[in-house]
């Protein structure tokens, strides 16, 4: 058996490799974890059932990247499964922090698939305190409190930018929000940059804009609602927003940002049961050209 630290071993359970195939965890690169969890979900339930369709899609699509001549199959990519999941959010949170310092902690970097986003607050935790924010998605997530909740999908972000600082949070493809959240962003150091703005600017430029906002950061966590995409390209999402951004967008941001600074990535939200596959393999595409933007990075 491999070794794996502590936590991985006692707080996560087999699953179906991503991409059909995995490393021993010493000498892999990149260690994926699912996180199928979605107890504060409000609108379409199952996007605990995410990290299995990402999984199963990942190794029925082709592995190489175009855009950076690299291949998946040439990662050194661990799988340790999928986390052991309880009803409560806060012990679900710790768990993930103690997760993703474990793989930190060997030299790793994390890839995490959800699953609802609030797993993104026990990540970045994980992480720790000193690092920069980079989140696509439709949704704001910055509500002080949802539906008696403090911690939940639509306020992690606020928990989040008190924790690293909002000067530390840039927000990408944003186009869905309350009164609430416009006040907090205008108030704080906050920075979005809304949906229309990507298209105004279009993909090349826009990666541009992303790269410069992120310049100072240090190191970098990358989250990825797949519902920052519009719901002709990803339909199955807890909560499904017009107006979005294409793939291209999105991958040719991250083809942009994946590098050195990286710190870990999540991919979440995707709830397969509302369509017949597009959103998993979708989202399988989008983690394999963010690898292979990272592997490119790391052999340059």
């Amino acid at each position: 058996m491999n070794f794996q630290p502590k936590n991985l071993t006692f707080y996560t359970s087999g699953a179906p490799p991503f991409s059909g195939r995995s490393s021993g965890f010493e000498e892999a690169d990149y260690v994926v974890i699912g996180i199928p969890y979605d107890k504060t979900s409000t609108y379409r339930s199952g996007s605990k059932f995410g990290p299995s369709a990402i999984r199963e899609a990942s190794s029925n699509i082709e592995t190489y990247s175009l855009r950076t001549n690299v291949d998946v199959e040439d990662l050194k990519i661990y799988d340790a499964g999928d986390l052991n999941v309880v009803d409560s959010v806060e012990e679900t949170l710790k768990r993930i922090k103690l997760l993703v310092e474990d793989v930190v902690n060997s030299g790793k970097i994390p890839i995490l698939i959800g699953g609802e986003h609030t797993l993104t607050y026990g990540a970045v935790q994980g992480i720790g305190p000193n690092v920069g924010l980079i989140s696509f998605d439709a949704h704001a997530d910055f509500r002080n409190e949802y539906m008696g909740l403090r911690v939940s999908h639509a306020t992690f972000m606020r928990r989040i930018a008190e924790y690293i600082g909002p000067s530390n949070v840039l927000e990408v493809g944003v186009r869905a929000l309350c009164k609430e959240e416009v006040e907090y962003a205008n108030g704080t150091d906050v920075t979005m940059i809304t949906t229309q703005r990507l298209r105004e600017l279009g993909p090349e430029k826009a990666a541009e804009l992303v790269r410069a906002k992120t310049k100072d950061f240090k190191r970098a966590y990358i989250t990825i609602d797949i519902d920052v995409l519009d719901p002709a390209f990803a339909p199955a999402v807890g909560s499904p927003e017009g107006d979005g951004i294409c793939p291209n967008m999105l991958i040719t941001i991250l083809n942009s940002i994946c590098d050195g600074k990286t710190a870990g990535i999540d991919l979440v939200e995707a709830a397969p049961q509302y369509d017949t596959g597009t959103t998993a393999a979708q989202a399988a595409r989008i983690l394999f050209e963010a690898l292979c933007a990272l592997q490119n990075s790391r052999v340059r």
